[in-house]
């Protein structure tokens, strides 16, 4: 369901919006409405929805109009022409009265720099916005403090913002957005100003805090890593307009342009790229109704060393190997309960290629890819594993 739609956005700065509007239409680029005009197109007819509880980022490099998109989504900036539609309604119509209500109470933003009041403890900067809204002092307490040991400060609760770490730091404005508990959050370039470790544990805290609350996120990066790391979708921008959303997976697969594609070349797609991007259907598999016999006819016809048993259900049972079947079949035996083995080792459809890389050294076995209900959606074998990587550029190996 999408919390958020934008429809044919348009930021336009300068002295004749119409006239640059109307070049943009017919398909004039950006540098040459700005000769014409002198006005710059910060976003360009751009057209996207959020799905609620994901998050959407927007990429792209400095000038590529990602913090402006941003900025019209709260309407800290007007739009020039366009919508943009929260659960339905279109709050570029909305008056003031209206747009400090969405948001107090639907929107919140986290922006690079931390703004935080130094004078202000760390549990006064985080309900502040609750003081505006003229919540009861004890009941702004309870909730920053709440707040606050979501995002991991639980005990810094009455220091000053200068006694913290820059980590530390944004974290208290991650805080002092959620103790609205808004729908949407907006995060611009939120991370960009930390040294690269404190950002990585920035992401992985994020990664960890949207498992349990489940906000819709748009998260503006110029970082492809962070990007692609933090992202459920990822729009690509480039001179104000989208060029490709797509997935992690697809915006590295299937590049829409040259600009995309010269942007993920370097990427190590190890990182990224998960088990249901190499996994082979699951085509030769055993009843655990049929027996050595049949499951050795399989294996033969399919040039396999061995098979997974999978009940009505397509849950393994185990796997057995050729051999072993051999030997049932040959005594004439009906059932292989015995020979079935339990040492193979599963993954699930988002486990990432190099999380698998260990396990595909040390296996005997094809390794089983299970979906959520932990049924058998592929396999993927040595072999498999290392064309995958080989496709996709990446420079690990597998013994």
């Amino acid at each position: 369901m999408a919390e958020l739609e934008v429809k044919n956005l348009y930021k336009i700065f300068g002295p004749s919006p119409k006239n640059a509007y109307k070049l943009s239409k017919e398909g004039v680029g950006k540098d040459e409405i700005l000769k014409k005009t002198g006005n710059t197109i910060g976003v360009n007819n751009v057209s996207f929805t959020v799905n609620e509880g994901e998050t959407f980022v927007v990429m792209g490099l400095s000038g590529s109009g990602k913090s402006t998109l941003i900025r019209c989504l709260n309407r800290l900036q007007d739009p020039t022409y366009g919508e943009v539609h929260v659960n339905g309604k279109n709050i570029v119509s909305l008056n003031k009265e209206e747009l400090r209500d969405l948001r107090r109470n639907k929107m919140s933003m986290v922006f690079q720099n931390f703004g935080l009041f130094p004078h202000r403890t760390v549990r006064q900067n985080v309900d502040y916005g609750l003081e505006i809204q003229g919540i009861a002092l004890e009941e702004r307490k309870k909730r920053a403090y709440e707040a606050l040991e979501l995002v991991g400060l639980k005990g810094y609760e009455e220091m000053k913002p200068n006694e913290l770490s820059g980590g530390m730091q944004q974290r208290v404005g991650l805080a002092r957005a959620l103790v609205l508990d808004p729908d949407i959050l907006l995060m611009d370039e939120a991370f960009s100003a930390l040294d690269p470790l404190i950002k990585r544990n920035m992401q992985d805290e994020l990664i960890e805090l949207q498992e349990k609350v489940r906000k819709t996120i748009v998260f503006i990066t110029h970082d492809l890593d962070e990007a692609l790391k933090l992202g459920d979708r990822i729009a690509v921008m480039y001179e104000g307009t989208i060029v490709q959303i797509g997935t992690p997976e697809e915006i590295l697969t299937e590049p829409a342009n040259d600009y995309v594609r010269d942007f993920v070349e370097n990427v190590d797609r190890t990182k990224v790229l998960t088990a249901e991007t190499i996994m082979k259907k699951p085509i030769a598999v055993v009843d655990s109704k049929e027996g050595p016999s049949a499951a050795l006819r399989r294996m033969k016809k399919e040039e396999i060393s061995s098979i997974f048993v999978l009940d009505k259900d397509r849950k393994i049972k185990g796997i057995i190997d050729i051999k072993d079947a051999k030997r049932l079949s040959d005594k004439k035996e009906k059932s292989f309960e015995k020979i079935l083995k339990q040492d193979f080792d599963t993954a699930k459809l988002t486990t990432r290629i190099i999380d698998l890389l260990p396990i595909a050294s040390q296996t005997h076995y094809p390794i089983a890819v299970l979906d959520e209900k932990n049924r058998l959606s592929g396999v993927i074998v040595r072999v498999s594993l290392i064309s995958g990587i080989s496709r996709n550029g990446g420079e690990q190996h597998v013994e």
